[in-house]
């Protein structure tokens, strides 16, 4: 018998932090939907977070490790201590710095397996060759990787060095229940949100850094309304970059048109008030947001970057735009406020791509037979876990 089937094994999941984001919030649900199966535990290499501290409250362990800034073998140490003292069989890595310092645990810890997760790249991306030497050392022969869509893999081959047949993609899911496309809660939704019925409802749910670049959205509402003045923009989330758009947002005068909701738990309920998504991000990997939208029912408007054209298809589903164009955003987004049949056609489209292709239930179901493999409970060729750009179930 093996140890694996002598006890009920432990996954540890490394991210930077568990604030509120795409992939801490997809890590929270891994976690959640593993527990039958495995005893979950995390670690963050900097910080604790709003999820982190809800994670805890549900009773998970979650351990924050004071990385320093800089390369801090040390947070290397006491990852391998953490995984000592919890006995963990699995470590899933979400993004480079978490599979770096897990790889270099083993330093410390014999034998770790690690799952790398890329969820999205940096802005800009470009080939780092000490990285590429380091990959080949770091990444071991038992090691998985993951990326979340065709566009992330191509990144990791083409700036990380990473040979293309080990890796694997899996797209995000969503779990379709919690979304309502025909949208019951609209009247009630856009009365708390001060909202009248015959303005358009712009709405962006995003964290409030750089790489999403609510700077582009709030210049495209400025050219909006003055065509179109009946415009409203809702930000959905916080972040570090909420001083300089609340600056920003004096500046254009847009005080009237633009409201922060700030972090919010019940964003399936908030979409429903919307009449068009917005995405103005400079990178993404494939983004949750995208497909909430969409299992809303919802036409979308985002930048052409990353895997956001693996999401949206462009002039069906939504449009997609150039990175940091303003005008064009603005053009799209009155084409949709003007146009409710072309945005209600877009919406469905939408709402049926979603259920098609990026259900939660297709991705956890990867991952479980990743771990199994992983951990020798199936042969590696006997189950597929990817899925191809189409949508369907690869080998």
């Amino acid at each position: 018998m093996t140890r694996a089937a002598e006890k009920q094994p432990t996954l540890c999941h490394v991210l930077h932090t568990l604030h509120v984001g795409g992939a801490e919030i997809l890590a929270a649900e891994y976690a959640r939907r593993s527990r039958p199966e495995f005893r979950v535990v995390f670690a963050c290499l900097d910080d604790l977070g709003q999820l982190g501290a809800k994670l805890r409250d549900e009773g998970f362990t979650v351990e924050v490790l004071g990385r320093r800034p800089g390369f801090d073998l040390r947070c290397a140490r006491r990852l391998a201590k953490f995984l000592n003292e919890h006995d963990v069989d699995l470590v899933h890595a979400h993004q480079y710095g978490p599979f770096v310092y897990s790889s270099l645990s083993r330093l410390f810890r014999f034998g770790t397996r690690v799952l790398f997760l890329e969820h999205g790249r940096d802005y800009p991306d470009y080939p780092r060759p000490k990285r590429k030497w380091a990959n080949r050392v770091l990444l071991r022969r038992n090691d998985r990787v993951v990326a979340v869509g065709e566009c992330v893999r191509q990144a990791l081959v083409d700036n990380e060095g990473l040979r293309a047949s080990r890796i694997e993609v899996v797209y995000n899911g969503v779990d379709l229940r919690r979304y309502d496309p025909g949208r019951s809660a609209r009247a009630a939704v856009r009365a708390e949100l001060g909202v009248a019925p015959d303005q358009t409802l712009i709405m962006q749910v995003a964290r409030l850094n750089r790489l999403k670049d609510h700077g582009t959205a709030l210049r495209a509402l400025k050219r909006l309304i003055a065509r179109h003045p009946q415009a409203k923009l809702v930000l959905v989330g916080d972040g570090e970059e909420r001083p300089a758009i609340e600056r920003l947002i004096d500046t254009l005068e847009l005080a009237p048109f633009v409201t922060l909701a700030g972090t919010r738990n019940d964003v399936p309920r908030l979409l429903q008030g919307a009449d068009v998504f917005l995405l103005s991000s400079l990178t993404e990997g494939v983004a949750l947001t995208l497909i909430e939208a969409m299992a809303t029912g919802l036409p979308i408007v985002a930048t052409s970057v990353g895997g956001n054209s693996e999401v949206v298809v462009d002039g069906a589903t939504g449009f997609l735009v150039p990175p940091r164009s303003d005008a064009e955003m603005a053009d799209r987004l009155e084409r949709l406020a003007i146009s409710p049949d072309q945005a209600r056609q877009f919406g469905d489209a939408g709402s049926r791509r979603a259920a098609e292709r990026f259900s939660d239930t297709q991705m956890h179901a990867a991952y479980r037979t990743i771990y199994g493999q992983m951990l020798d409970r199936r042969p590696r060729g006997t189950c597929s876990t990817s899925y191809s750009s189409s949508g369907g179930v690869s080998s």
